[in-house]
């Protein structure tokens, strides 16, 4: 497989402020169907365009911004359609992966870049796969960062299972705990924003491997995470993209916390079993958040794997 060299990805110089690649926020107009939807991204960093694509489906972009890569990267942070000040769709049952690997591609066109990294984390690595398996000459990498090849049933069992785990080896010390497990299969397609953030506050614990232990680092980036609902409104089936991974062209770094509930080691191992040209890290003491528990672990494993395929370059 031919990589991309650095000279295929840098951007125009940032210098311009016309340029779709100049710092800041940005919006665009998207057709979908007979409707035109605003749709944001935000920009920082220098270097190779790397598009990050947060999770949910609903989680504001804010709690993916990646620092670190920024030294190495033009970060393209998107802000998913139904969320923050992008635009909502006229009918909610529309959000599905499909209209968001649709609104990637508007992105990804409206850079003039022949080619990007993509980050997808969780849901948003449920959109990269399929923007990649759609697209793949669009993309010079892909990080699937804490995600997996399918979402059915049993995926979501086994997330239950283990938050009740959760549950039960902290519940002593933190009583709170014990409402998790009902807030993790909460019905956010019957709620309000606020009732979606609450919900993603609640649970933000669960999803770190040792939250309380920095509870002052990470209780300022709880307070301000925002989930929205209209996207637990959309219609679509249980993603399933594992039969479409021998396919996969583009070459892939799947990234895990170790402690990560509902997107672990379990399903990277099938990310990895399923396509050709990936490789794993595994990242101790993180759970679903290793940007932010272990950001020097998690800047240098993505960079080290770009520098491999000659996305930027040597970074030792």
């Amino acid at each position: 497989m031919k990589h991309t060299h650095q000279r295929d990805v840098l951007p125009r110089t940032p210098e311009d402020p016309s340029s779709p690649l100049s710092p800041g926020t940005h919006t665009i107009t998207v057709p979908h169907g007979s409707a035109r939807v605003a749709l944001r991204y935000h920009v920082a960093g220098s270097g190779p365009v790397c598009l990050a694509h947060p999770g949910g489906p609903g989680i504001g972009w804010e709690y993916l911004r990646m620092a670190g890569l920024e030294d190495a990267l033009t970060m393209v942070y998107v802000e998913p359609v139904g969320t923050g000040d992008s635009g909502r769709l006229p009918d909610p049952r529309d959000y599905t992966m499909a209209t968001y690997a649709h609104f990637l591609h508007a992105v990804v066109q409206h850079l003039e870049v022949p080619r990007v990294t993509l980050l997808g984390h969780s849901h948003g690595g449920f959109v990269a796969q399929r923007y990649a398996l759609d697209h793949p000459a669009r993309i010079a990498a892909l990080v699937l960062y804490d995600t997996s090849p399918v979402a059915d049933e049993e995926f979501w069992s086994a997330a239950v299972d283990a938050m009740e785990r959760f549950m039960k080896d902290h519940v002593d010390e933190h009583p709170e705990v014990a409402d998790y497990v009902s807030a993790l299969t909460s019905r956010l397609d019957l709620m309000n924003d606020d009732g979606a953030t609450a919900v993603l506050r609640t649970t933000m614990p669960a999803y770190l491997y040792d939250y309380w232990g920095r509870e002052a680092e990470f209780a300022p980036a709880r307070r301000t995470l925002r989930m929205y609902a209209a996207p637990s409104r959309g219609e679509d089936s249980p993603f399933d993209v594992r039969d479409e991974l021998p396919s996969l062209a583009p070459p892939a770094l799947v990234l895990a916390g170790r402690h990560d509930f509902i997107c672990g080691p379990r399903w990277a191992a099938l990310l990895h079993e399923g396509a050709e040209d990936t490789e794993v890290t595994i990242v101790e003491k993180a759970g679903h958040l290793a940007h932010l528990e272990q950001p020097a672990q998690f800047d240098a494993s993505v960079l080290a794997f770009l520098g491999a395929h000659g996305v930027v370059g040597d970074v030792r």
